[in-house]
């Protein structure tokens, strides 16, 4: 198709005299070429101008339309070598002549119109930046070894910020740099020449840019964005630059660095650097408080630009005024900011593509979204026509009608039409950015509570002000907005005292306050919540103070949708993990991304949302997930120095509770390492060792991969006892020896714990060779001898453990230990893959060591038992203070275990034990001797 064939719009002549004369000169082109020519010249002088003075060039351009770009681009380098400030202008002037053009006939939407300038923008500042460092060399003001190198292999970068690092270059934009260098790329000698060579380079560089010559000039390039500005050279060391940002870097300065890119010099070099400044540009959790920076941004930027308190068209800032561009790119920045942190897919340059980002991540409406989107380009394309008049860097609607005359000529439209379109643009997206930025103001109250605050409820609240969380300025100002709602939701929890004192231990534990309170201000259903959970459950409460970013994840994700399989929970930790390159910073990752599930299944409990046995099983999944995430990590530090895995690597295999697939929120980790060297007598890397020492040390890794205290926490305390030989064997056993001691020497306590073994973590081959082996050994034994067994194991742990509160669900008679282990000895009998304790009461139940009805019984107590365990460890209850819960909690401890009162729970808990003790001592019999103590 020709250029003509492409045209689906066309401007309107302001002045037709001057437009037919223009496009006289073109009367060999197509009638709509032609058209669009006299539109053009006729309501632009820039574009007049242009047309004249580019006639020859132009002409040769509509047959090979879709090249144009290209070829001018592909010609700058050799026109550059024989006069780089002529040949700058040259294609300065074309292209814009093009793009205008392109514009105007609607043959290139608005994207390409900005990428194209953007795109020339680049080289033009690589080949000014390359004069000026060869100047600089020629001068012998730079070393000269690096006349041998490119500009690309010194170590200086320039960073295009703003419209241009976004790719958003409207039509007489200026642009934005920062120009850095790597110092550690130079000796002592050579520092203090290549600094001050490269900050002259920098200068002819921005002159070769900025100038205006009879020519014309190429960018109006501004450095002001770079770090302290008023006191620091045009190019600064890379390093100078980090200690500014981390110390000293604003919120404004973050959201400019949401659109930095590298666009000349060393590309390595701006990488690295840019990827170094991920952590101040994107914090790890959601930040809530840059929604006020940004507003505070707003204002200061409309009062200096006067905005003015309605939107009148005349004279109008279409950039900085009420309604204008900068608001959609507030808008957008700063929900980037909040949440770019957490995830990666929201670090996009481009203001449209991270609108269309939000709302794919749920975090903007779409309806909103595809509004400010077509405003966007609405106002961009006003822009655009205002430039074009004069080539001036101008935003403000005209003041005179002649003015408007000219941009809805240029736009093609009636100028009636196009005020209403302006107006209505600007209201509706000053109206939709000011609902999210504007402060949510609440009328103060002396006391939200019906009755009046007690004495000594009173002397707790103004003890406040004393507490990390209240201790800046801006977090007394968001508190105070926020206090009356709290305090609202407080009083509606039921006892006043014990509600505020609840709150006065989460507020008390908080390390600090401002984003958690900008989080509630932005969020004000997490009130709800938090008040949920502080007033039922302390012990998740002061977990909460602790970690009070685990509110991210509430607004932030699926966390109110169903549970994930562990793969995919897995591959969300895998990919967390490989975003970071530090041990120690994965090892923090992965104890933030645990604390968020862990606090999840605790909320989905206290809300009613699970069930215990689903519970369960999800704190195990998850303890799955984080031990199989890990696992590699692990490996691959510790084989930085002693070299990978020898022979066939080693498996991670979970007995007890985490084995069986039910763990509660306060369980440890019950494991045990097999490592299958074969025949290696050696590890390889820097510091080989045996291959018992390298297992040994790769378990300890392990542990304290899990169990150490970071700046993130803990995940889980690990307890190795369960292998063989206990505390008094290796920390890892060889495969070897692992079957030798297991059918020659083992107890059979520990055959009875192996039917609840299962590999979560190792090598494919190791790990069914271990599963076959366990399923061999599990019918190997006598029911008689096992059961007798039992019955001396149940005694050993009544006498370690005589008293047994009589609301303790887990120890004693008839209770959850006593029930698991019958349950093992009904898969020992069995045998196959199951390790549940369902399964191993009906295993009994098969062989008729139990009646049907009888298993079911204790199925039943278990469930029950199981349930007062998962609720009452999320409370925090010890076994003897049922009667000191909250009223709150009683209702969700009576909710979750279908009982009407504390004392019907009490009840049942002893009539359950009872019956169950009875059952089990049917099939279990007591010990007679000490000579059974050594049964194997």
């Amino acid at each position: 198709m020709s250029f003509a064939q492409h045209i689906t719009q066309l401007p309107r002549t302001y002045d037709p005299a001057l437009g037919r004369e223009t496009a006289a000169l073109f009367c060999d082109l197509q009638k709509p070429v032609q058209d669009l020519i006299e539109g053009a010249a006729g309501s632009s002088p820039f574009l007049k101008g242009l047309l004249i003075r580019e006639r020859e060039w132009l002409l040769e351009q509509f047959d090979a339309s879709d090249t144009v770009m290209a070829r001018l681009l592909e010609s700058l380098p050799e026109d550059c070598a024989l006069d780089c400030k002529t040949a700058l202008r040259r294609a300065k002037r074309r292209i814009a002549l093009w793009s205008a053009l392109c514009d105007l006939a609607g043959v290139w939407a608005f994207e390409d119109v900005t990428r194209a300038l953007t795109t020339f923008a680049d080289h033009a500042v690589s080949h000014a930046l390359d004069f000026g460092l060869k100047q600089q060399i020629t001068r012998k003001k730079l070393p000269p070894w690096m006349a041998e190198q490119s500009s690309e292999q010194l170590g200086l970068f320039v960073l295009a910020m703003g419209k241009m690092g976004a790719s958003e270059l409207n039509y007489s934009s200026d642009i934005d740099l920062i120009c850095l260098f790597d110092e550690t790329r130079f000796g002592k000698d050579d520092f203090a020449d290549v600094r001050a060579g490269f900050i002259k380079a920098i200068k002819a560089m921005v002159q070769t840019l900025n100038e205006v010559t009879a020519d014309g000039y190429v960018f109006r390039t501004d450095l002001r964005l770079r770090p302290d500005s008023g006191v620091t050279p045009v190019c600064m060391g890379v390093e100078a630059a980090e200690r500014y940002y981390e110390s000293l870097g604003r919120t404004w300065e973050r959201a400019a660095y949401i659109k930095a890119r590298v666009c000349a010099g060393d590309q390595k070099a701006g990488a690295h650097f840019l990827h170094q400044m991920q952590p101040f540009v994107w914090r790890k959790h959601l930040d809530f408080a840059a929604i006020e920076d940004a507003h505070n941004m707003r204002l200061a930027i409309r009062d200096h630009k006067g905005g003015g308190a309605q939107i009148e068209l005349a004279g109008h800032d279409m950039k900085l005024g009420r309604g204008g561009i900068r608001e959609i790119e507030f808008f957008t920045q700063t929900r980037q900011l909040i949440s770019g942190g957490r995830d990666p897919d929201l670090r996009t340059r481009q203001t449209l593509t991270g609108l269309e980002r939000l709302v794919q991540k749920q975090w903007v409406p779409s309806d909103i979204a595809h509004r400010l989107t077509h405003h966007y380009v609405a106002h961009r394309t006003v822009e655009h026509r205002l430039q074009m008049i004069n080539d001036a860097q101008t935003h403000r609607l005209p003041q005179s009608e002649e003015g408007f005359e000219r941009v809805a000529a240029l736009i093609g439209q009636d100028v009636a039409h196009l005020r209403r379109e302006i107006y209505q643009s600007l209201t509706e997206v000053h109206d939709l950015c000011e609902s999210f930025f504007a402060e949510k103001a609440q009328s103060p109250s002396q006391s939200p509570f019906q009755a009046p605050l007690e004495d000594d409820v009173q002397s707790i609240v103004e003890g406040w002000s004393k507490y990390p969380a209240l201790r800046s300025e801006r977090a007394v100002k968001i508190f105070e907005r926020l206090k009356p709602e709290i305090f609202s939701k407080l009083g509606d929890a039921g006892d006043q005292r014990r509600a505020v004192m609840a709150f006065d231990g989460f507020l008390k534990g908080l390390p600090a306050g401002v984003q958690l309170f900008s989080l509630f201000e932005a969020y004000p259903k997490l009130i709800d919540l938090m008040v949920d959970i502080v007033t039922i459950s302390p012990t998740l409460a002061g977990y909460l103070s602790r970690n009070a970013k685990v509110f991210d994840a509430v607004i932030a994700g699926s966390f109110w949708e169903d549970w994930p399989e562990t793969e995919i929970l897995r591959a969300d930790l895998e990919q967390n993990l490989s975003l970071l390159d530090g041990y120690e910073d994965r090892l923090d990752e992965a104890r933030r991304w645990w604390k968020e599930w862990h606090f999840r299944i605790g909320v989905h409990v206290l809300r009613g949302l699970l069930d215990a046995e689903t519970a369960g099983q999800q704190y195990a999944a998850l303890a799955d997930a984080t031990s199989q995430g890990l696992w590699p990590h692990v490996q691959a530090h510790f084989a930085q120095k002693h070299g990978p895995p020898p022979g066939r690597g080693a498996v991670v295999l979970a007995m007890g509770s985490l084995g069986a697939g039910a763990l509660h929120a306060m369980s440890d980790l019950d494991l045990i390492i097999i490592y299958d060297a074969l025949d290696a007598e050696m590890s390889g890397g820097k510091r080989p060792l045996h291959p018992r020492t390298y297992y040994a040390r790769l378990t300890q890794a392990l542990v304290t991969a899990l169990s150490a205290q970071m700046s993130e926490g803990r995940l889980y305390e690990v307890d190795m006892r369960l292998r063989p030989s206990g505390n008094q064997g290796p920390v890892a056993t060889s495969w070897p020896a692992f079957q030798s001691y297991q059918a020659k020497e083992a107890w059979i306590w520990e055959h009875l714990a192996l039917t609840r073994a299962r590999v979560i973590a190792g090598p494919a081959d190791l790990h069914r060779d271990v599963e076959r082996f366990r399923q061999s050994l599990l019918t190997s034994k006598p029911f008689d001898a096992v059961a007798r067994a039992l019955g001396d194991m149940r005694l050993r742990i009544a006498e370690a453990k005589p008293d047994v509160a009589k609301n303790n669900v887990k120890d004693g008679a008839g209770r959850l230990q006593d029930i698991e282990l019958l349950a093992q000895l009904g898969r020992l009998m069995q045998g196959g893959e199951k390790r549940d304790v369902l399964s191993g009461l009906q295993a009994l139940a098969d062989g008729r060591y139990l009646q049907g009805q009888e298993a079911a019984f204790v199925a039943t107590a278990y469930r029950f038992f199981w349930s007062v365990r998962v609720v009452t460890v999320i409370l925090g209850m010890s076994h003897t203070d049922f009667e000191a819960l909250s009223s709150r909690a009683k209702t969700t401890l009576e909710r979750f275990t279908e009982c009407e009162s504390v004392e019907c729970l009490l009840e049942r808990i002893q009539d359950y034990a009872m019956r169950v003790t009875s059952l089990i001592e049917q099939i279990v019999p007591k010990p007679v001797g000490a000579d059974d103590n050594d049964e194997r």
